[in-house]
């Protein structure tokens, strides 16, 4: 089959790799018809994890089942699927509080809960920017789509990832009705998170970035734009909230974060937050930030550690939530606003490729290219 892989820093190849195939009972394999690059896709392109060259990435995936193991009693040939980035089992102590994100038995290193598809030291698991992809646990994992979803792929591709992790940030930061909301990054997690909280009736949300495409999308759903290139993104927010601070915060840019001069600061948007929001807020951490980043121009994140303002966040009262999305918490819900008409996520798409053009979209993606604001691969060719 043909598959995306990761070749080194920078590098990816459209390659020629073993077929995925059943190889547990509770199995199942689909065919990929639609799959997305996201924005944590970029951390292991850009050579900031351990990932190894020749893994197939892709943790954002939708298509059709054509084939399943011999213990799987549900999920069947011929139905379309989405597919959680969360690969869980469904029957762990995690699992049955409904934290798949954090599976205790399918990831086999050591020390390590949770597992994820085509991700670094998320477990051996190749990703879904290729042909076709084993789930493991399918009757589990498989999000069995309604009959619209093969002429709306591009709306429920979005609850493998992007759009349960975005309400997971509004729910961290228990965003309420009436609310006022900050979100750091415009990134389609960040406009997920925007989009969210929209459909929770918060009376305000401010979306802070400096592409302006990326704003523009903002706008579109009612959010104002902050452009901290201009000036502080914090004065913004204060201004904006009459010097009192938005109610609840969220963080979707991740260990990346870096100034409008581009200097990378991986401490600058949690601290900005715990600025931005009032006391005795919330604040939702999603963006992805890891254990140790050799790669890091902060000596302290090198290290995995950063320079928090722990004594403001404790003067104010503060509480943050943090952590990877349990996406079977949300996809079934947000299932139901797709197919009932309420919502249409795939307003964030940008770009719909081939399989073949996935370096490019890859390339364009990481350089935040004006216009690029996500992207969408089909395996199957597009139409």
């Amino acid at each position: 089959m043909k598959a995306v892989v990761y070749e080194g820093p920078r590098q990816v190849g459209v390659k020629n790799v073993p077929d995925a195939r059943i190889e547990m009972p509770a199995d199942v394999l689909v065919r990929v018809t639609t799959t997305n690059i996201c924005g944590s896709d970029l951390h292991m392109y850009e050579g900031r994890t351990d990932l190894e060259p020749g893994r197939v990435l892709g943790h954002e995936n939708l298509g059709e089942v054509v084939e399943v193991g011999p213990g799987v009693v549900r999920v069947r040939v011929g139905d379309m699927v989405c597919v959680p980035f969360n690969v869980a089992c469904g029957f762990c102590a995690n699992c049955e509080r409904g934290l798949t994100a954090f599976c205790l038995t399918t990831n086999p290193e050591p020390g390590v809960d949770g597992a994820a598809y085509g991700f670094a030291d998320m477990g051996p698991y190749n990703g879904g920017q290729a042909e076709l992809l084993r789930v493991p646990f399918g009757d589990f994992n498989c999000l069995v789509l309604p009959d619209d979803a093969r002429e709306r792929q591009t709306d429920y591709v979005m609850l493998a990832d992007i759009w349960p992790t975005g309400w997971h940030a509004t729910q961290l930061a228990c965003v309420q009705a009436g609310d006022s909301v900050v979100i750091y990054g415009a990134g389609p997690v960040g406009l997920m998170a925007a989009y969210s909280a929209t459909f929770k009736s918060a009376g305000m949300v401010m979306v802070v970035d400096r592409h302006p495409d990326r704003l523009a999308k903002a706008e579109e759903i009612g959010a104002i734009p902050i452009d901290d290139s201009k000036t502080s993104p914090v004065d913004q927010v204060m201004e904006l909230t009459h010097g009192r601070g938005a109610d609840r915060g969220c963080e979707c840019v991740g260990f990346q974060a870096h100034d409008p001069q581009g200097h990378e600061h991986p401490n600058m948007t949690l601290n900005n937050l715990v600025k931005s929001v009032r006391f005795a807020g919330t604040i939702g951490v999603v963006g992805v930030f890891i254990p140790m980043d050799p790669g890091s121009p902060d000596d302290l994140y090198k290290q995995g550690e950063i320079a928090f303002d722990y004594g403001m966040f404790w003067f104010k009262g503060q509480t943050m939530g943090n952590g990877q999305c349990n996406v079977k918490n949300y996809n079934r819900q947000l299932c139901t606003l797709i197919h009932e008409g309420k919502a249409r996520p795939s307003w964030v798409v940008s770009h719909e490729l081939d399989l073949d053009d996935a370096p490019g979209g890859y390339e364009h993606f990481d350089q935040r290219d004006a216009g690029w604001t996500k992207v969408v691969l089909h395996p199957a060719g597009i139409g």
